[in-house]
């Protein structure tokens, strides 16, 4: 770990790529049983391959075992097959956040093989384990000389949250008064001590909705003076505008990436962007959103009007947080300065 965060130590620049959900179950499944594991990912495969570090929250689990889960009431229930780990490895991705309302929707064993699968994949893996501290282990990759710990929460499933000798998710309420949330900003230190960058997945908040509760905001804040280089939100089905916080990115929601899901004409929820974030040493210097659409289970580049419509709404959402987000029409990228 370098001392001070703000330092050029490192010569060699860094681009991480961030997307928000990616549920690979029902008829994305159905589809991957025909097409090739670098399908759902469509025309956007060349962002995720050119840049250094890659993140998602992975929406479903990935397993050949378990049953629906019954011991509560659940609507949705998303598997994927255990062989579709290689659509994963297909994009590169380098970690996931598994800490969200579906890593149990097949139960303990299903979630425990997920986490095995993962891990032979060499995939990184933060948010769930066997016991509540493997839950809220963060992972730690290595890029360029760098190191980047992924600490991941939800406070999705409640009934979820792992405990001492209980396997499930790192749960806590949006609360910074509660002793959960005290644990991860202790966390968070820990890991800012010890690593480069510190990357902090927040699963939380509503489904619908395109400003960040005020709630999120005040622990957003909380995580980045706790030592968190920048907040990965997700959970939500539609984007949500990017605050900077003492010069720290927050991506209040990124959205879904890759779905199966019917679309409100409305809201919009087949709409997001990938997020690459460029790092100067060890502080983002600029971002660069690019629009995305879903479209028969894969994720695509949006083009023309659309792409314009898309960026002129994150624009609006950005600027309400403070946030000047440029759209350069040559290259078809909303663009953030640090």
């Amino acid at each position: 770990m370098i001392d001070d965060p703000s330092s050029s130590a490192f010569a060699d620049p860094l681009r991480l790529v961030f997307v928000g959900d990616v549920m690979l179950g029902r008829m994305v499944n159905q589809r991957l049983q025909q097409v090739g594991v670098d399908y759902p990912w469509g025309d956007t495969i060349g962002l995720f391959r050119a840049a250094d570090w890659r993140a998602c929250n992975l929406e479903c689990v990935i397993s050949d075992r378990g049953r629906p889960w019954s011991a509560t009431p659940k609507a949705f229930h998303f598997r994927s097959d255990a062989k579709n780990v290689a659509v994963l490895k297909a994009a590169g991705i380098n970690a996931v956040s598994v800490a969200n309302n579906h890593a149990l929707d097949f139960e303990y064993d299903a979630m425990l093989e997920m986490l095995r699968l993962l891990d032979r994949a060499g995939i990184q893996r933060a948010g769930a384990g066997a016991d509540l501290a493997e839950a809220t282990r963060p992972s730690i990759s290595r890029v360029k000389g760098r190191s980047i710990a992924l600490v991941a929460f939800t406070d999705n499933e409640p009934g979820w949250e792992a405990g001492p000798l209980c396997p499930g998710l790192f749960y806590l309420p949006i609360d910074v008064t509660d002793e959960r949330a005290r644990q991860l900003f202790d966390i968070v230190r820990e890991s800012r001590r010890s690593t480069d960058l510190v990357v902090v997945a927040a699963h939380w908040g509503p489904n619908w909705g395109y400003e960040p509760l005020a709630a999120h905001v005040r622990f957003a804040h909380a995580l980045i003076d706790a030592g968190a280089d920048m907040i990965f939100g997700h959970s939500g089905h539609v984007f949500q505008g990017v605050e900077f916080y003492r010069g720290r990115p927050i991506m209040y929601c990124t959205g879904n990436f890759i779905d199966d899901y019917a679309v409100d004409e409305i809201e919009r929820n087949d709409e997001s962007f990938v997020f690459n974030l460029e790092f100067d040493g060890c502080r983002m210097k600029r971002m660069t959103l690019y629009p995305t659409v879903i479209a028969d289970c894969q994720a695509l580049i949006a083009q023309n009007d659309r792409a314009d419509s898309i960026a002129s709404k994150m624009a609006r959402l950005c600027n309400r947080l403070g946030t000047v987000a440029r759209w350069l029409e040559g290259e078809k990228i909303l663009e953030i300065r640090g």
